[in-house]
């Protein structure tokens, strides 16, 4: 497995990780996902670590929080070889302070995580989503106060907007507190936004991408094509209504040039669209999931080795698309950048 430093920290973090939104499948959305018992988490957890992915995401709403009580299960004995990733911030009641990245809710959200993951430290923290409320002055001396107790090793955003992880870096450089090392993002051939501002933000600012729903949210698996639509059962049939909007013209689009490039590799579709994120700029982590011990046997099998340039221009094509202003005005300029990652550090 290839390991990658995370954005400008001294962490280093396996190219892939395992992402628990899997475990548990509580209510219709997540079961949806999948619905992993324990015993089926332990066995997924050990074929990870015998190849090489060593690190685990999760959040406190997965499942209404069972996702990480199986997770801390399934780990029992093995946390000395893991790293925790999980996230805090969404709704987990209806109390008032059940939300949120302020003071109050940080802390015991934190809390909350430890003793259902039975661990006493969780190696990287992300804030769900951005909080306009809670001064980010406080949501990062609270940061910085798990950092301190040792609660927390490493915290990053997940889902923000690039001016308001910019916001958090200057006022963390202002004040020392613990910097956003890694932005969990949403980021597949099927959506490439993240490409217009936030990329270039974590280029510059040497935040690392922790990337979520990789294949566009099931859509990017080629079992979804022209005339063969999503089958029961998945989510991109069951829970259609939800996730990343798309043009189903671009989508058929993207599946056939991703069919060419595996016909060309003896690669299988899923594996093209992962391999072909993990040469972004930025990127390093994606996180895959995975029902069961053939889905991911086939999607650790998406590393080891590379997609040349005429591939990866073939899928850059297809995928293409008008970015937002003022991204679209800027690509008129000439556009220098070094190659390597992220600049800071």
């Amino acid at each position: 497995m290839e390991v990658r430093r995370l954005g400008a920290s001294g962490l280093r973090v396996p190219a892939l990780s395992f992402g628990t939104a899997t475990f548990g499948g509580a209510g219709d959305f997540f079961k949806a996902w999948g619905s992993t018992d324990s015993a089926g988490a332990a066995r997924l957890v050990d074929i990870c670590l015998d190849h090489g992915v060593a690190m685990f995401d999760s959040a406190d709403v997965y499942s209404d929080g069972l996702a990480e009580e199986i997770l801390g299960q399934a780990i029992v004995g093995k946390r000395n070889r893991v790293l925790i990733s999980t996230k805090v911030t969404f709704p987990t009641g209806e109390g008032a302070n059940d939300f949120g990245s302020s003071r109050i809710h940080l802390i015991e959200a934190v809390d909350a995580a430890l003793r259902r993951l039975a661990v006493d430290r969780i190696d990287l923290l992300q804030l769900h989503g951005q909080d306009y409320n809670t001064p980010v002055e406080e949501t990062l001396a609270t940061l910085d106060q798990l950092v301190r107790d040792g609660k927390v090793r490493y915290v990053g955003a997940s889902n923000f907007s690039g001016w308001h992880l910019m916001k958090s870096l200057a006022v963390a450089d202002r004040y020392g507190y613990p910097r956003h090392v890694a932005h969990q993002v949403y980021y597949s051939l099927l959506n490439r936004d993240y490409e217009w501002d936030l990329l270039d933000l974590g280029r510059d600012q040497g935040v690392g991408a922790v990337v979520w729903s990789p294949l566009g949210w099931g859509k990017l698996t080629g079992k979804i094509r022209r005339g063969q639509p999503a089958k029961p059962g998945t989510r991109a049939h069951d829970i259609a209504d939800t996730g990343p909007h798309f043009d189903e013209e671009r989508l058929f689009r993207i599946v056939d040039a991703l069919e060419r490039v595996a016909q060309e590799t003896g690669k299988t579709i899923p594996q093209i669209a992962l391999n072909w994120l993990l040469q972004r700029d930025t990127v390093a982590n994606v996180i895959i999931g995975a029902r069961n011990e053939e889905q991911l046997i086939e999607n650790v099998g998406a590393v080891g080795w590379r997609l040349n340039e005429a591939q990866i221009a073939a899928l850059d094509a297809a995928s293409d698309q008008p970015p937002v202003y003022p991204a679209w005005h800027q690509r008129g300029f000439p556009m220098l950048h070094e190659s390597g990652g992220a600049s800071r550090g």
